[in-house]
């Protein structure tokens, strides 16, 4: 039968021209629009949102496949879905972008000034700022892009500035001057989850305090140990432990600051530690976290001797203007020059490092807006331990817990423009011209209400002028959830029918960052968890098993692959690589050739469903595309009945493990059973019922093949979307106003299971295989036909065997099939015979008068030379000490189990020797 007109696409598979196609009929047609209105439970994800700034990285991909699998399966489940995409606004990225291009026009942002920085960054924005939207629509997510938010749109800035004013209102937001990590790349403070923790090589540098008596220096002094020694500048004390025997007489004496010629204290402290260094510290409250909070226990100074870029104040004295790392070089000199430099050792520790500005961080004296976090935390502790959320796989509810337990005060404030700007107007008299630590401030949701309150408070002789800073970007994120469905209008459709979300789908690696952000602030305004599960996906790791990262350049283009195998591809062995839930995964790669044998697999997966397809399309009519029509059961084959049992236990199994967000073994329930139960088996079953002049047998053969087609179809649909709906309309004639995307999970029924009928074809395989062996082994053709005998004591089997024997006649190519009672059966016949077993089966092929058995005996006896080889090769090798002891086991292992195999080959290739003789 020759294909139709209208299916001569079908002859070649184009993934870029069918992925294309679809994505745009889906887009224009707003397929997966979501209405509040429409029947079905509600199923809601809103995706993680990648920056502004981003392009697709293969972490991006992996993670859109994994959310989209999960939303087209709930869509297909009959669910009323609503996948919610978006992206972030990145204030630091965006912010860093437009001050390299600012500054190569010879400007500052200053100059512009922020109107005109904000102007730029939201032209950059419209320009260049939807790339990783279109890539993403590559992938073929099947979101609402009619929803498609912004964290600076307007209506979630409201919900930003709603959220603050009633944080502030429920006295949970402070200002405040405090030690925080400050990054003098971004000139930012940022957060500890923002604070990369790295090792480094670095020193310990060793000088003396000379003591004070009397107001004058004596020639005693302490040593002191450190690894900043520019911080020496703003030491106010040098603290021993008060159980030391060697110091604890010394507290309460004085010391001199080099330099700066400032006495300062002897304190005696617990926190310090007498086994590091010398037992003395110097103690800088305003700059380290653990001296700022032995400054608060001993009342001491806090001197600020860092500029917000990194370069000294006056308060360094002559230091002043100088970097503070070119500082650190000339302290040393400088100290080692003046006779209190002691020693120097090589020593490695852990330096914070900013996440973002890629810089030391510098522990900085500011003042900030801080969000008070213990009761927040507690709140949100006491949902989780009721089970909200459910995390998956379980191993990460201790990693949110013990973040919630452990949990610091938020710096919410950061010293940016580009981002939502923190709702605070300071008020200023008319005398007044600057904004210090004690100035008062209106919170409010816009400038008319801040003004209109400051009045009210402090009169009409005022002016109010508005806090520069913007809030921390994860402050927005962490109200997404809700703020992309209408809140804080709690009356909005969307959020009465989609909050909270079913599930959240990320990377472990913004659990912290973000998924127990989100938890707070929506337990915080909502008094509901945002989202009920929480699935925690791995990474995917490069072909050597590492992380990806732009530093190491070893990431790997996930457009390339697109282009080179298509997004369906892609996606399907990105999922199925999966061994388990949040286990990361690693992509081969050959980077000479840009190819993955993975992805590789995959495309040639999704040719052997278009190949399976041009199958149905030549072997049955357009009436049997009806899938109204039934077949008559009692007609039926027993490879009909098999098929139907393992796809409806497939429909049961593969929907379990999806819901259970088991995508990798869902994805490999799927290939097994497309690839080798329906075109492995089942079209080999078919094809000599089509030539068939009985109709009924004919017609059966149509109306099975095409809605096991069908059901395939439908559940690789979440996995592989667009050759899926390719095919689904070229077989069955729908129009693009019908769409598989929007169908129906395929009906199960459970009457057509029957385990005991799916082992016997287990056995059937089995028995298949030994005999196409036995052929190769034999040298036979294809075409040459043989007898075969199978002798087996098992009744059952034999009732088996013997009613589906046409079938193994035609899938062995054997020309008679002997099923035989063993105890009937004479085996000395058999001795001219290669044969097998499988279980309490034996399978004999006799060969005399149908071979040659000269050419035989000599590719045997090759065989048996290159196997002897073989062997001695490998004991040469255990027996070499060397080997063994040296070598890795597994690799000594290996080479054991190798020998093994050799001698149990040299031992079967005998006995047909002996044979053939």
């Amino acid at each position: 039968m020759n294909l139709p007109k209208e299916d001569f696409s079908l002859n070649n598979y184009s993934p870029q021209e069918v992925e294309q196609k679809w994505q745009q009929i889906w887009e224009e047609s707003d397929v997966f629009k979501a209405d509040s209105e429409r029947q079905g439970d509600p199923f809601c994800i809103v995706i993680p949102p990648p920056n502004v700034t981003g392009s697709l990285h293969m972490g991006h991909a992996f993670n859109t496949s994994l959310i989209d699998v999960v939303v087209r399966f709930q869509r297909l489940s009959g669910k009323n879905v609503l996948c919610l995409p978006g992206t972030d606004h990145a204030s630091i990225a965006v912010q860093t972008i437009l001050e390299k291009q600012i500054s190569k026009e010879g400007l500052d942002k200053e100059e512009i000034g922020r109107e005109g920085f904000l102007s730029r960054a939201w032209k950059w924005k419209e320009e260049s700022g939807g790339n990783i939207i279109s890539q993403l629509k590559r992938i073929g997510y099947s979101v609402d892009w009619t929803r498609e938010r912004f964290t600076l749109d307007d209506q979630l800035n409201k919900a930003v500035v709603n959220a603050f004013v009633e944080l502030y209102q429920k006295d949970l937001i402070y200002r405040g001057e405090y030690l925080v990590n400050w990054c003098p790349a971004s000139q930012s403070a940022v957060s500890d989850l923002e604070v990369d923790m790295r090792e480094v090589d670095g020193n310990l540098w060793y000088f003396k305090y000379l003591l004070v008596d009397d107001n004058q220096l004596s020639e005693s002094y302490l040593e002191v140990a450190t690894t900043r020694p520019e911080t020496l500048l703003g030491d106010t004390a040098v603290a021993v432990n008060p159980n030391d025997e060697r110091y604890k007489k010394l507290i309460g004496k004085k010391v001199n600051v080099p330099f700066i010629n400032r006495s300062i204290p002897v304190v005696g402290d617990l926190l310090v530690d007498m086994e590091f260094g010398t037992g003395c510290v110097k103690v800088t409250p305003a700059h380290d976290p653990n001296d700022f909070e032995i400054g608060k226990r001993n009342n001491l100074k806090q001197i600020n001797i860092m500029n917000k870029d990194g370069t000294l104040n006056q308060n360094a004295g002559r230091f002043e203007n100088l970097d503070r790392f070119d500082a650190r070089k000339q302290i040393i000199r400088d100290l080692d020059e003046i006779g209190l430099l002691t020693k120097i050792e090589d020593y490695r520790h852990t330096v914070p490092f900013s996440d973002r500005g890629k810089v030391p961080i510098e522990p900085l004296l500011s003042t900030q807006w801080f969000l008070k976090m213990e009761n927040i935390s507690k709140n949100c502790l006491e949902k989780f331990n009721l089970g909200e959320p459910n995390f998956i796989p379980s191993r990460w509810n201790k990693v949110y817990k013990d973040w919630l337990e452990n949990i610091n005060d938020w710096c919410i404030s950061r010293q940016l423009w580009w981002g939502h700007q923190i709702p605070a107007w300071y008020v200023l008299r008319s005398s007044e011209d600057s904004i210090n630590q004690d100035t008062p401030y209106i919170i409010a949701i816009n400038e008319e209400q801040a003004m209109k309150n400051a009045i009210e408070k402090f009169g009409s002789n005022i002016r109010i002028v508005r806090d520069k800073d913007v809030l921390d970007t994860w402050f927005s994120s962490g109200l997404w959830p809700f703020s992309t469905l209408g809140w804080p209008d709690k009356e909005d459709k969307d959020f009465q029918k989609w909050y909270p979300n079913s599930v959240l789908i990320t990377g472990f690696d913004i659990i912290f960052f973000w998924v127990a952000r989100m938890t707070m602030l929506g337990n915080t305004f909502t008094s509901k968890i945002p989202f009920k599960e929480v699935y925690i996906h791995g990474l995917v790791r490069d072909e050597n098993n590492k992380k990806m990262s732009k530093s190491a350049g070893n990431g790997i283009d996930p457009l390339l692959l697109i282009n080179k195998y298509g997004t369906d591809a892609l996606r399907f062995a990105l999922v199925r690589e999966v061994a388990g839930s949040g286990q990361d995964i690693r992509l081969d790669f050959d980077r000479k050739t840009e190819t993955s044998l993975t992805i590789e697999a995959s495309r040639n997966f999704a040719n052997k469903i278009w190949n399976a397809t041009k199958f149905a399309l030549i072997n049955t009519s357009k009436s049997s595309r009806d899938l109204s029509i039934e077949y008559s059961f009692s007609e039926l084959e027993l490879s009909d009945k098999w098929i139907l049992s393992k796809v409806n236990k497939t429909k049961i199994n593969l929907s379990h493990l999806i819901n259970s967000y088991k995508l990798g073994e869902a994805a490999k329930l799927i290939y097994e059973f497309a690839w080798n139960d329906f075109c492995d088996w089942y079209v080999e079953f078919l094809k000599p019922r089509f030539n068939n002049q009985k109709e009924i047998v004919h017609k059966n053969a149509e109306l099975i093949l095409i809605q096991i087609l069908n059901d395939i179809y439908i559940m690789l649909h979440p996995f592989m979307p667009h050759i899926t709906e390719e095919l689904w309309h070229i077989l069955n004639f729908k129009s693009k106003d019908e769409l598989l995307s929007n169908q129906l999970w395929p009906s199960i029924n459970e009457e057509f299971i029957d385990e005991n009928l799916e082992k016997s074809f287990e056995n059937l395989f089995e028995i298949i295989r030994l005999i196409r062996n036995l052929r190769a082994e034999l040298g036979l053709k294809p075409s040459q036909q043989i007898s075969i005998y199978l002798i087996t004591n098992n009744q059952n089997l034999i009732d088996f065997l013997s009613s589906i024997q046409n079938d193994i006649k035609t899938l062995t190519r054997c020309s008679h099939i002997h099923i035989s009672n063993g105890d009937n059966i004479n085996k000395n016949q058999f001795a001219k015979s290669f044969s097998g077993m499988i279980s309490d089966l034996e399978v004999y092929l006799p060969f005399e008068g149908i071979v040659n058995l000269d050419a035989l005996k000599d590719r045997f006896s090759r065989d048996l030379i290159k196997v002897n080889n073989e062997i001695d090769s490998l004991k040469k090798r255990i027996a070499n000490k060397n080997f063994v002891e040296k070598a890795p086991k597994e690799i000594v292992e290996d080479c054991n189990n190798k020998l093994k195999e050799a001698n149990l080959q040299f031992e079967s290739i005998n006995k047909k020797l002996a044979m053939l003789n």
